[in-house]
């Protein structure tokens, strides 16, 4: 098991990688498209480009991850080969040279994204693999991800501080100097001072009969389908809450503060989600968590200009549920992750959590496809300082009316997930008993056709991959 310590110093990567973020996909685009001239369609179509080269290298850096030998450090080697092209890219990339053009941009941030998935599911792997308690997993994630909110604030934060009339060059540039300085010593430290435990010995399953375990392995599929929906749901307000706040409630000088409150609610939520997950269970925290943000998104629609602050009301409640939504996702996908390996796949994380990093992706790119279609269409202009009735309330049911219904059905896919702590553990206890898992002896375990068999804890059952 993975002490306080340990998973303190494991979350410390999770600081300068989060502060690449919102630079990356808010900063970057107008910088390269009003700043260096490119023009904002121009970018548009590199950074989608290099965005498909990101999404189909998930797969293959998660299963080499998985193949690659312990005695290298199966996680640790990714993270130390990813970390320097990280470090260079962003420096080039947001510190370019004057004449810097369509081919830099190109270029370099295929090559940022490629750095960003080496150590990103290596990290995000090594922290499914620290424990296999149902509950210590929730934690770990949890110093992960208050991390990740943490890093987002200094980058949205430090920059405004430091430098308020540098603008976004300045603040590019003083991202680059500090990811350059804190990565290395970040991933430095986790790889020196974190153990990496050494995968169980397992005979993994061929292509096809791997293919199978996850096409048939219900709660993967049920998980990955809400973790989808509800970061469609959050990824419609992320992509409009500039707009909305402009347009909308005519407050674009709340925009800051708002997202200031926003971040901060999250940072200070992850330990009472972390609390309610050992109450309720992870899926049940998670159902409560996105029931609160339903009821905050549900009275969106009804703001108007002049309500700033009712929507401070609204921000501070979706950012109270944001601790839930980074944290308990993730730890339940490990216990996914062992119903995988105890049917025979072998210990894939990195594979499945590089399938989890393509639906996050999708859940952003749907989030600009649906969104600003639909805007068009109801007459919205982004550089109009007058938009159409319509036009404005299309931007807010899609800020707030959407999400609620994209939650909701996130809602009904998790709320009797059957991955309990009682059923993880039972797994944990089939893994260790059979050193070799296969298909085949998994099949000495199966369920009695006329009903479950008892173990040790009370309520729990065996799930198989096939089950709902």
């Amino acid at each position: 098991m993975a002490g306080r310590g340990a998973a303190a110093i494991y979350a410390l990567p999770a600081l300068p990688l989060a502060a690449l973020t919102l630079p990356a996909f808010v900063h970057l685009p107008a910088f390269y498209g009003d700043t260096l001239g490119l023009g904002l369609a121009t970018v548009g179509t590199i950074l989608l480009l290099a965005r498909l080269t990101d999404v189909a290298s998930d797969p293959l850096i998660g299963w080499l991850g998985d193949r690659t030998p312990a005695r290298l450090g199966r996680r640790r080697i990714w993270m130390a080969a990813g970390t320097p092209l990280v470090v260079l890219a962003a420096w080039q990339l947001f510190r370019p040279p004057a004449d810097a053009g369509a081919g830099h941009l190109l270029a370099w941030s295929i090559l940022l994204y490629l750095g960003w998935t080496m150590v990103g599911l290596a990290y995000q792997a090594w922290g499914a693999e620290l424990s296999d308690d149902y509950h210590e997993r929730t934690r770990i994630a949890g110093w992960r991800e208050g991390a990740t909110v943490a890093g987002t604030l200094a980058a949205a934060g430090l920059p405004a501080v430091i430098d308020p009339a540098g603008g976004p060059a300045a603040a590019l540039a003083m991202i680059a100097v500090g990811v350059a300085l804190a990565l290395p010593i970040t991933v430095g430290a986790c790889l020196a001072l974190v153990a990496e435990r050494p995968p169980a010995p397992a005979r993994v399953a061929g292509w096809h009969a791997a293919a199978g375990l996850v096409a048939g392995n219900r709660p993967f599929r049920r998980l990955l389908a809400a973790y989808l929906l509800n970061g469609l749901a959050n990824g419609l307000p992320a992509t409009l809450f500039v707009l909305f706040v402009t347009h909308r409630l005519a407050s674009p000088e709340q925009a800051g503060p708002l997202l200031l409150a926003y971040f901060l609610a999250g940072l200070v939520s992850v330990p009472a989600w972390l609390w309610a997950s050992r109450r309720l269970g992870k899926h049940r925290a998670w159902c409560v968590a996105m029931l609160v943000a339903c009821a905050a998104f549900a009275a969106v629609p009804l703001l108007g200009p002049g309500d700033a602050g009712l929507f401070l009301l609204v921000a501070v409640a979706t950012g109270l549920t944001l601790g839930a939504d980074l944290a308990l996702p993730g730890a339940i996908q490990a216990d996914v992750v062992d119903l995988d390996t105890a049917a025979g796949g072998g210990q894939r994380t990195g594979l499945l959590f590089a399938l989890w990093g393509m639906a996050t992706k999708l859940a952003l790119a749907l989030a600009v496809g649906i969104a600003f279609p639909i805007l068009g269409a109801a007459g919205f202009v982004a550089a109009g300082t007058a938009q159409p009735a319509a036009a404005l309330d299309a931007l807010a049911l899609l800020y707030g009316g959407a999400p609620v219904l994209f939650k909701l059905a996130a809602i009904a896919l998790m709320w009797r997930f059957p991955l309990t702590e009682a059923v993880q553990r039972d797994l944990r206890r089939r893994i260790a008993a059979s050193p070799h898992p296969s298909p085949e002896n998994l099949d000495a375990h199966a369920p009695n056709p006329a009903g479950p068999r008892p173990v040790a804890d009370p309520g729990a059952r065996r799930v198989q991959p096939h089950e709902a």
